[in-house]
């Protein structure tokens, strides 16, 4: 699954995020609707997050489950706490969330091979097609 991510510009912003809004509870991202696939979702999938049009990072499916009824259903995902860095992929704006084929997922990077390269220039040095 592909979702923006509102609020943070950077993969940085999101962990530091985290550890102030509710440490110690599940780490849930709610969305309106339960994915169709979900199934699919928890058997290894995983959540890739958008910052400014680049796909940063990703994060484990633990569990989908809805919440409520009717009007009131909720989707509640639960996600791993490891929030794992991906080759920055460019993606176009899009609203809610998109399904992404494990094929066109982006890979993870290796820290030992890329150390910790700074968002901005790893975004730059894919546009011009340097990494």
């Amino acid at each position: 699954m592909i979702k923006l991510c509102v609020g943070c510009d950077t993969v940085e912003e999101l962990v530091e995020w985290r550890k102030t809004y509710q440490p110690g509870q599940p780490w849930v991202l709610r969305t309106r609707q339960t994915p169709k696939r979900a199934a699919e979702m928890v058997d290894g999938g995983s959540v890739f997050r958008v910052f400014k049009g680049t796909i940063l990072c990703r994060q484990l499916v633990l569990d989908v489950q809805t919440v409520g009824e009717g009007v009131n259903a909720r989707c509640e995902v639960t996600l791993d706490e490891d929030v794992v860095r991906v080759v920055p992929t460019p993606r176009r704006a899009f609203q809610g969330w998109r399904y992404l084929d494990g094929k066109d997922a982006p890979a993870d990077l290796s820290r030992e091979a890329f150390g910790d390269v700074p968002p901005e220039l790893a975004r730059q040095l894919r546009e011009v097609g340097a990494w």
